[in-house]
C-alpha cells in the first residue's frame, strides 16, 4: 500500500489500526501428530483457505473432543476472520456458523471485530490486495518461511467509512463470494458427471447413437 493510498481518505471516512478495532489473537495449537484423529473437533489450517472461505474438505484434520476443551482459547465464533501467519501471509477466511466452535492451528491469527456488523467489510478490505502487500513488506523471515506478528496486523491501517457504509460494502462483495461458490459447485458437479459419463461411455454400457439400434 502506498504512502499515496495510505494519505487518501474519501470525505467522511477515518483511519484506524485493526487492532483498534478488533482483538486480534494469535498463535493457535500445534497439535502433535499424535493428538491428531480422523473424527472430532476440526482444526483449521492455512490451506482449508481458499476465495475468503474455509473449505470444509475431506480429510481435514482433527482434534479429540477433550483436547480440543483444553484449547477452548483457539476455538473460532462465526463473524470471526481467519489470517495466515506464515509462508503466503495475509490470506483470509471469514468463519461462518459452520464452523463455529472449530480451532485454527499456529499458523493462523484469530480476527475479532468489536462490532459483528463490521466482519464483512474488514473480510473485504484485509483480502485487498493493498492490504496484502502492506503485510509482506512487513513480513520477516526468508522467502517461504515468512511470518507477521500480532503487533504488525495490529497496525494495519484500515480506511473506516460509516457503519452503515461498512454494511453495503460488505453486504454487495459478499454476494459476489456467494455467486463464486455457486459456480465453483457446477464446475465440481459437471466434474463428477463428466467423470461418470466417461466410465460408461468407454465401458460401452451407455452406447452412443451410433451404436444404438
Amino acid at each position: 500500500m502506498s504512502e499515496e493510498m495510505i494519505d487518501a481518505l474519501p470525505h467522511g471516512w477515518r483511519r484506524v489500526s485493526l487492532g483498534d478495532i478488533c482483538e486480534i489473537q494469535g498463535g493457535g495449537p500445534a497439535v502433535r501428530r499424535t493428538e491428531r484423529i480422523e473424527a472430532g473437533v476440526p482444526l483449521i489450517r492455512p490451506a482449508d483457505l481458499r476465495n475468503r472461505r474455509i473449505v470444509d474438505r475431506s480429510g481435514m484434520m482433527c482434534v479429540d473432543p477433550r483436547t480440543a476443551r483444553d484449547l477452548s482459547k483457539y476455538r473460532v465464533l462465526a463473524d470471526d476472520i481467519l489470517v495466515t501467519r506464515t509462508g503466503a501471509v495475509g490470506r483470509v477466511a471469514l468463519v461462518t456458523a459452520q464452523e463455529s466452535g472449530w480451532l485454527y492451528n499456529t499458523h493462523l491469527f484469530r480476527v475479532r471485530a468489536h462490532e459483528p456488523a463490521q466482519a464483512a467489510f474488514l473480510l473485504a478490505y484485509l483480502s485487498r490486495w493493498g492490504a496484502g502487500e502492506w503485510l509482506e513488506r512487513r513480513a520477516a523471515g526468508t522467502t517461504g518461511m515468512r511470518s507477521i506478528t500480532v503487533r504488525t496486523l495490529h497496525d494495519l491501517p484500515v480506511p473506516l467509512p460509516t457503519l452503515d457504509q461498512q454494511r453495503e460494502i460488505g453486504a454487495a462483495l459478499h454476494a459476489i463470494d456467494e455467486k463464486i461458490k455457486a459456480h465453483e459447485e457446477i464446475i465440481r458437479a459437471t466434474a463428477d458427471l463428466r467423470e461418470v459419463l466417461s466410465d460408461l461411455l468407454m465401458s460401452g454400457d451407455l452406447p452412443t447413437g451410433s451404436s444404438a439400434p
